[in-house]
This record gives structure tokens, sequence and C-alpha cells, in this order.
């Protein structure tokens, strides 16, 4: 077992994680995909993309650019206030549009589903949404292996946020800043863990010519208060926020040793669905609106799997919760097999 990590069987309940859960055992996703396509073959006729996204798309841009505006002179109170409740929602809400156009499902043609990303790339003020989709797909193909899948923290996280710490009220301390920051681990930890995987090429070029010229161009129309009103929707996107405690809620496992959980709250009205998230890794090829469909059609498979019940009791659990943290997620540590791409 790699860096003598901990098996489930020698996991106590209440204790604090200080290593990895490792299992020999193939992830789940793929086997269930097959038994539930196997048993309901109809869930064939939801997959594809789907022709709403690119309105929603456009209309969550919109609105950020209409906020970045129109909040300009207001004072800083009602200006973060701004920024938290409504940037901060509109921007998540543009990161998970992203995921889908990633998985192509915004468009048959992929070009279209790149150039949408892109548009839904710029109230973020940094171009990523073409590395993103290189990570992800490693993330859903290679689920918990380690040192391709980067969703998973790191061994300096976990050191320097659970090994290096003694008391419960350091622990929930650094846990609390790393809730707070996470934006910056989850940007900066797919270059630093896989560097190899970063793309290359036109699209990528497209992408930074594409986005440094919208920020250009908002900031000489309306100066930096407008791009400091994204760049601070993209960080509370991503910090406390209710709709970021699904970074926490898909994989982390907190109840019967499970490696994904599905959310069914109200709060997928805002997030295209990516709280229906062991339907999603069981079929990446349905688009936002058909996930709940999937559950309709099988749920012999998926009511009595362990669900999250509430996005920001997550985070405040993660924080709280002393047996809970950077390793408390599932490795692989075998090698890396060839898989086919979804």
């Amino acid at each position: 077992m790699a860096r003598g990590g901990r098996s489930e069987s020698s996991s106590k309940a209440g204790a604090r994680a200080t290593d990895f859960i490792y299992r020999d055992q193939a992830e789940p996703h793929a086997t269930r995909k097959t038994e539930i396509l196997k048993a309901h073959p109809e869930i064939k006729e939801l997959m594809g993309p789907e022709p709403l996204t690119k309105y929603c798309v456009a209309g969550t841009v919109a609105l950020q650019i209409f906020m970045a505006i129109w909040t300009q002179d207001w004072s800083w109170p009602y200006y973060l206030a701004a920024v938290y409740v409504v940037g901060a929602t509109a921007n998540h809400s543009l990161f998970l549009a992203i995921h889908e156009l990633s998985h192509m499902l915004g468009f048959k043609n992929n070009s279209y589903n790149k150039l949408c990303g892109m548009v839904a790339n710029w109230p973020i003020v940094f171009p990523y949404c073409i590395t993103f989709k290189e990570y992800h797909m490693a993330h859903h193909r290679y689920q918990g292996e380690d040192g391709v899948d980067t969703d998973i923290p790191t061994w300096l996280e976990g050191w320097l946020i659970t090994s290096t710490t003694g008391s419960y009220v350091e622990h929930t301390a650094k846990k609390a800043i790393f809730m707070f920051c996470q934006i910056f681990a989850y940007a900066l930890r797919p270059m630093i863990v896989k560097p190899d995987l970063m793309p290359k090429g036109t699209w990528v070029v497209i992408n930074f010519v594409v986005q440094f010229s919208f920020d250009a161009v908002m900031y000489y129309l309306f100066g930096y208060k407008v791009i400091l009103y994204f760049l601070l929707s993209t960080f509370f996107a991503g910090s406390i926020h209710p709709t970021a405690g699904h970074f926490i809620a898909e994989h982390y496992v907190m109840e019967d040793n499970a490696e994904t959980y599905s959310y069914y709250g109200p709060l997928n009205m805002l997030t295209y669905n990516v709280g229906y998230h062991n339907e999603h890794h069981d079929f990446p090829n349905i688009a936002w609106r058909n996930l709940p469909k999937v559950r309709e059609i099988a749920p012999e498979y998926y009511d009595n799997l362990p669900q999250c019940k509430s996005w920001p009791g997550a985070i405040l659990r993660y924080i709280f919760d002393d047996s809970i943290g950077p390793f408390s997620r599932v490795k692989r540590s075998g090698s890396v097999k060839d898989k086919k791409a979804e």
C-alpha cells in the first residue's frame, strides 16, 4: 500500500484521517453504467447535447456585465454584498456551464462547445476553459488514480492542514482557511500535479486572446472596478459559498465509505444539476437537464446510495468535523491502464 496508506478496514469512525483511503478495485461508475443500461436501455435516448445551455450562458454573462457596470459607484458594504450574492453565484454557475461544455453537451459540433465555453469564461477573468477539459476528462477516466486524478488533494495539502496539526481548534482553523481560499488549490493543483496534461495549440491561444481582449475592453470602457467585480466574484465563487459546497460534497468520504455522492436540493437549479453527481459520473454524456430523468428511470440504483443533503452543510462538516480533512478521499494506487475516453 503506497505511503503506508490506510485501508477501509483500518479506518476508525471519528478518528482524524492521517492518510488517504486506498482501494484496489475499479471505480464504481463504469460497472453501474453497464448494469443500468442493461436494465434500462431507454436511458440512451437521454444522451446528447442540451440546446438550452447556450441561452443560460448568454443570460448569465449578460447579468454579470450588467452588475459589474451598475455596482461601480455603490458603497463597499453593498458592493461586496452584490459580489457575494449575485456575482459569486453567477460565476459559479459559469464554472459549471464550462464543465457541461467540456463534455461536449452544449452543441454537437465540438468547436461550438469550445467557443461557447470562452464566452462563459469572460466574467471569470482568467482563461481556463480549454485547459479545464483535459484535466476533467482525466478525473472521469481515472477517478482516484494517484498522480492522475488532480481533483484529489496533494500530500502537501494533507501535510499542511492535518499532519502538522495538533489540537482540534488548529485543525478547524486550517480547514476554514483552506475552504476560504480553495479556488487557488483547484486552479493550481492540476498544473502542479500533472503538468504534462496541459494542452497546447491553437485553441489555448484563442482562449487567451479572447479572454484578455474582453478584460482589456471592459477595463478601457468602464475602469478597474468592473474587473474587480469579476475577480471578487470568481474568488468568492470558489470560497465559502453555498454553491461551492459541491467541491466537498461530491467525492469526500463522509458516509459509508462511498466515494461519490449526489445532492438533490434546490441549488441544482443554479448549477446545471451538478448535484446529480453519481448520475453524471455514470453517464457523462447526458446533459444537465436530463440527469434527474436518469434517477427517475433507475431509482433502484440511486435512491439507496448515500446522499449529501446540503452543500452548505458539507462545508460546515468539513470544517468542524475533526475526522474529515484533505485525506478523506479514495485513491487507487495501482498503475494507470489505458482506458477509452468517454
